[in-house]
C-alpha cells in the first residue's frame, strides 16, 4: 500500500472554532488533490457537519485528554496514523501529541505550527513565532499555511447539507414557508441576548411581513429560554428547537431566510451555510468576524 494520505489535526472542541478552520482544511486538500483524512473532538460533531463537504474523506474522533489519558489518546492517535497510510499530517494548532504519534508511526512530513514544544516533533523547518501566539486562530492558519507555500483561495468558511441525507427529518425537508431562526443560546451565559428582547424583535420582524414562523435553535439545556420565549409572546409563530439533532438544525438553518443570534456556533453555522447571518455581538471584537459573512449587531455603548 502506497502512503499517499493526507491527515488534518485540530484539537479544540467549539463548533464555531472547527468552522473557522474550514477554509484552511480545504486549501490543504487543494495543494495536494485529495480529500482529507481529518482528526477533531467528537465535542465538534464534525461527522455530521462536515458530511457533505466534498474534500473530507474520513473524520476520526480524538478526545486529547490531560493527565492520565494524555498517552491513551496519543496511542489511539498512534494506532490511526499507523493504519492510514499517510504521507503527510497537518497540525492547525499547537496541541503536541499528535506530533509525538505522528513521529512514533514514522510518517514522514509532520507539519504544524511549531508553538510551544510542538516543534521538537515536527519535520517542517518554517514554524511560527512566540509573537504569534497573540493571533487569532483563523490569523495563526492563515500565516502557517502561507509559511508553507499553501494558497488560501477563500478566507471565508463554507458549508454545505444535502437535504437526501437520511438524518434530516422528512418534514423540515417539506418546509415550503416563510421562516426565519434565531439563535438565543450561547456556551457562555454573558454572551446570550435577553428572551424578552427576542420577543420584541420578532414582534418588529412580523408587522413588517418577514416570516410566518420563526426557529428558535438552542441546546437541550437550554430548553427553558426557548419556552420562556413562546410563553412570553401572544404570537403563535415560534418553534422550540432544543429537542432537535444537529442534523435537523443545519436543515432548518439552511431553510431559513435569514438568522438572527448570539455570538455561537449557530451563527457560525448560518453564515457558512450561505445565510444571511446577523450576529448579536455585545462584548466581543467584531475584528473576529473579519473573515466571515456575519452582519454584527452591536450596542450602542
Amino acid at each position: 500500500m502506497e502512503y499517499k494520505n493526507i491527515c488534518v489535526v485540530y484539537s479544540h472542541s467549539k463548533v464555531g472554532d472547527l468552522i473557522w478552520q474550514l477554509p484552511y482544511i480545504k486549501a490543504i486538500s487543494l495543494y495536494h488533490k485529495k480529500k482529507i483524512y481529518f482528526i477533531t473532538r467528537e465535542e465538534t460533531r464534525a461527522k455530521i457537519i462536515l458530511k457533505d463537504l466534498d474534500y473530507i474523506k474520513v473524520v476520526e474522533y480524538n478526545s486529547f485528554r490531560k493527565g492520565i489519558h494524555y498517552w491513551t489518546d496519543t496511542f489511539k492517535l498512534f494506532k490511526f496514523f499507523k493504519n492510514s497510510y499517510l504521507s503527510h499530517i497537518y497540525l492547525l494548532d499547537k496541541v503536541s501529541r499528535p506530533a509525538i504519534a505522528a513521529k512514533f508511526a514514522r510518517i514522514k512530513n509532520i507539519i504544524g505550527p511549531g508553538l510551544g514544544n510542538q516543534k521538537n516533533w515536527l519535520t517542517c523547518k518554517n514554524f511560527l513565532k512566540k509573537e504569534d501566539w497573540k493571533l487569532n486562530y483563523s490569523d495563526q492558519s492563515q500565516k502557517f499555511l502561507t509559511i508553507n507555500n499553501i494558497t488560501i483561495n477563500n478566507k471565508i468558511p463554507e458549508l454545505k447539507i444535502n437535504f437526501e441525507r437520511e438524518d434530516i427529518d422528512l418534514n423540515i425537508k417539506k418546509i415550503n414557508k416563510k421562516i426565519i431562526s434565531f439563535g438565543i443560546d450561547s456556551g457562555e451565559d454573558f454572551k446570550m441576548w435577553y428572551e424578552e428582547l427576542f420577543v420584541e424583535l420578532a414582534n418588529i420582524l412580523y408587522e413588517k411581513g418577514l416570516f410566518e414562523e420563526i426557529y428558535l435553535i438552542c441546546g437541550k439545556n437550554k430548553d427553558h429560554m426557548a419556552s420562556k420565549i413562546i410563553s412570553l409572546s401572544k404570537n403563535n409563530y415560534f418553534i422550540n428547537c432544543s429537542n432537535y439533532d444537529l442534523a435537523n438544525i443545519m436543515g432548518i438553518l439552511k431553510k431559513s431566510n435569514f438568522f438572527v443570534g448570539n455570538n455561537a456556533g449557530p451563527l457560525n453555522m448560518a453564515a457558512a451555510l450561505g445565510v444571511k447571518s446577523f450576529g448579536l455581538i455585545s462584548n466581543d471584537p467584531i475584528s473576529e468576524l473579519k473573515y466571515s459573512n456575519i452582519l454584527a449587531i452591536t450596542p450602542d455603548n
